[in-house]
Order: structure tokens, then sequence, then C-alpha cells
């Protein structure tokens, strides 16, 4: 089991899951690194959310590799004030649904994974916000790690809504400690909506406001 964790962390961190086609013994290092890097591009150009899932299983070593692209992301002085909480019993997946605001996402996915600010690990004053953006990226991790796995994710909010935490946290009997931030919902995919094209030229500025 480790074996095949490490293979597929090495796949996942190179992004062969589109780039192995293309990349052969045959081709130079700067081929095979331009193979790669473009390959991590398409990932995230091509992400989008599922929000429709089959009934097929999730293993537990595509699970551990989505954890650990999880905890893989940039942390503030390397607090890493995140706790996770991976979902694959149906009873419990069913009780986070009856206080989702789309619970049917939940009664059909195979997995789901609630990212939690751990307070007990956050920094002290100010700083401690610092958690929000933290497990923030360790959530993209995850949806991208997931989408290069052949898996289709969606990210629901439940920081800063008052409701929504409450209702994840009597589900997972959360200590005060931990606030969920999101819980990223998992499966086979049954849909294949076409990314979404944000590119806005407006949006951008170069060097200073307005330029």
């Amino acid at each position: 089991m480790k074996k095949n964790i490490i293979n597929h962390l090495q796949a996942l961190a190179l992004m062969l899951v589109a780039a192995t086609a293309t990349t052969g013994c045959n081709k130079s290092d700067n081929e095979t690194t331009e193979n790669n890097g473009q390959a991590m591009i398409d990932c995230i150009m091509t992400r989008t959310s599922i929000r429709a899932y089959t009934d097929q299983p999730i293993g537990a070593d595509s699970i551990e590799v989505l954890l650990r692209a999880g905890m893989a992301a940039p942390t503030a002085v390397n607090a890493q004030p995140w706790h996770f909480i991976a979902i694959t019993d149906k009873a419990k997946l069913e009780e986070l649904a009856a206080g989702s605001f789309q619970p049917q996402m939940l009664q059909q996915a195979a997995l789901a994974i609630v990212v939690c600010g751990d307070l007990t690990k956050t920094l002290e004053g100010v700083g401690q916000q610092f958690w929000i953006q933290d497990c923030s990226a360790a959530t993209e991790n995850i949806l991208l790690a997931a989408h290069a796995l052949g898996l289709g994710a969606v990210w629901t909010a439940a920081y800063p809504i008052e409701e929504r935490i409450a209702s994840v946290s009597e589900a997972l009997h959360l200590p005060s400690t931990l606030i969920p931030l999101c819980t990223i919902v998992i499966g086979h995919p049954a849909e294949q909506p076409e990314p979404k094209d944000k590119w806005k030229p407006e949006n951008v500025s170069y060097n200073e406001y307005g330029k």
C-alpha cells in the first residue's frame, strides 16, 4: 500500500496523468520538463466543479494522496493550522447532507473531506486569521489533486456562515478549537461540464493600479 501511495504521489507531483503519453525515453530533458509543466497548467485550467457522481468508491490510496496534497500547501511560518476529516461512511455523509444547502451532492458522493482550521496551531494575535488562507490553499491543492486523479470535486463553503459552521460541527462532533472552513465533496464524475474561461484582462494591472 505504501508503495502504491508513493507511486501516486510521484505521478501527481509531475501531473503525469496528462503527460505520460507524451514523455518517452526519446524525449530530451527540456522536452520532458516542458511537457510536465504544460500538464500542470492544463490541470489547473481544466479543473471545474463537479456536482454529480457515480456510485464507484474511492480507494484508500487515492484518499491519502488527496490528504497529502492538502498538507503540501503553503502555510504561514509553517504553522500548518489545519485538520482534515475524511468521510466515506454513507450514514455520516447523509448526516452532513441534512444540513447542506445542496444535499444531493453529499448523498451521491463517495467521499467528503472537511477542511478545518485548528485554533490550537494558529499564530497569536491578528496572525491567527492566517488559518483561513492556509486552509484555503490546502483546499485548492485537494481540488487539483482530485482532478489530476480523474475524480470530480466541488468546494462547498461553511465558514463564515454561522449556521453552516454549526451544522458541520454538530455532525462531526468538532471541538470548539476546530472551525470548518469547507466541505470538499468528491466522487467519480457523472457529468463533464466545460471549464469556464475566467480570464479577464481588465482585472489585471501591471506595476500599479490602472496601468
